[in-house]
């Protein structure tokens, strides 16, 4: 070994499903990281992931995966209602979590997983993608630096097709138990995040969501009205029931100018009164391409004692925070107020 070179940092991932690709498939491509270990409750799943992305270890029992002494990041890709006890196993294990989005999907729990990580010494990290986007870090910065004036209106257009077939192909899915909720707590959870990230914390919500479509017990449909802290007004509006599937959307308006963005880029650049739409549409193409690197990239950091995590448990338990209100609302028929738990 060089001079100066660095032993990879080892990772495992609990859960072989369909995120958990996205995670083996960032950790080939980040020369720091290595994956030494997966674990499944179905212990031929495993297997096969194990095969398929050259790991030589694999487990049915998590306990024996986390009781390998190199493994020092775990992600965590099992269903959403399964991260907390997962997530917390990690912890007394002394391993690092990437936790995938919802953080969890009660109160209580991420509360739990928060103080467990402090306690044990590690880090706890969330999934976001979009957060990591260069476009969205772009608007991120504008917004920091009050160039649109004060902010009036913003809203979040998560519009997405699933087929019935989505539905039957996981017994997890669409349960209350184990995905807690529908179309917002599973698919809409990434656009409510980046709403409240660029601007500012939601303190109130206003919702009605129905189940319209599909045949299973959570919803397909929602509409909220929400408040920001700093007094603007917003809109979250999100399916699976839709035909066909629509680009996730964000516009955020203030007194002195308007951005509107989505996954294929700037739609919208108003800065200080000044319409810069063509030459930032152009600057900023292809800038909010989505991927899981980011995350790993920043966990070999995290593991290497040389970064804290790019989402936090605190941050990351927002967004849910606000699923939650907005199911609240929709039972009550009320306004729902968001208490901010801050460390």
């Amino acid at each position: 070994m060089m001079l100066g070179e660095k032993n990879p940092v080892r990772f495992a991932i609990i859960g072989c499903g369909i995120i958990a690709q996205s995670h083996a498939k960032a950790i080939a491509e980040c020369p720091d990281a290595e994956l030494v270990a997966v674990s499944d409750v179905l212990g031929e799943r495993a297997q096969k992931f194990a095969k398929e992305h050259g790991v030589s270890r694999f487990f049915s029992d998590n306990e024996a995966l986390l009781s390998l002494p190199e493994v020092e990041v775990v992600s965590v890709c099992t269903p959403s209602g399964v991260h907390g006890e997962v997530s917390m196993a990690a912890f007394r294990a002394r391993k690092h979590v990437l936790c995938e989005k919802p953080l969890e999907i009660q109160a209580s729990v991420m509360a739990e997983m928060i103080e467990a990580a402090e306690t044990s010494g590690v880090q706890l990290g969330a999934v976001y993608q979009r957060r990591a986007t260069l476009g969205a870090t772009k608007v991120k910065a504008l917004l920091q630096q009050g160039q649109l004036g004060p902010l009036v209106l913003a809203d979040a257009s998560l519009k997405y097709h699933r087929s019935s077939a989505y539905y039957r192909s996981g017994g997890w899915r669409a349960t209350w138990a184990l995905d807690g909720g529908g179309a917002l707590m599973n698919q809409g959870i990434h656009g409510i995040d980046m709403l409240q990230w660029l601007v500012g914390d939601i303190v109130r919500v206003r919702a009605q969501v129905r189940t319209l479509v599909h045949d299973i017990a959570v919803e397909d449909t929602a509409v909220a009205m929400v408040e920001f802290a700093n007094g603007a007004l917003g809109a979250i509006m999100g399916a699976t029931s839709v035909y066909p599937e629509f680009s996730t959307r964000f516009a955020i308006h203030g007194r002195d100018g308007s951005l509107v963005f989505g996954d294929h880029g700037i739609e919208h650049w108003t800065v200080g009164r000044q319409d810069q739409t063509a030459q930032m549409a152009e600057a900023l193409s292809g800038s909010f391409s989505l991927s899981h690197r980011p995350f790993i990239e920043n966990m070999v950091a995290v593991a290497r004692g040389e970064a804290d995590v790019l989402v936090s448990g605190q941050e990351a338990r927002k967004a849910v925070d606000v699923i939650l209100a907005i199911y609240e609302s929709a039972r009550t028929g009320q306004a729902v107020d968001i208490a901010h738990h801050h460390h």
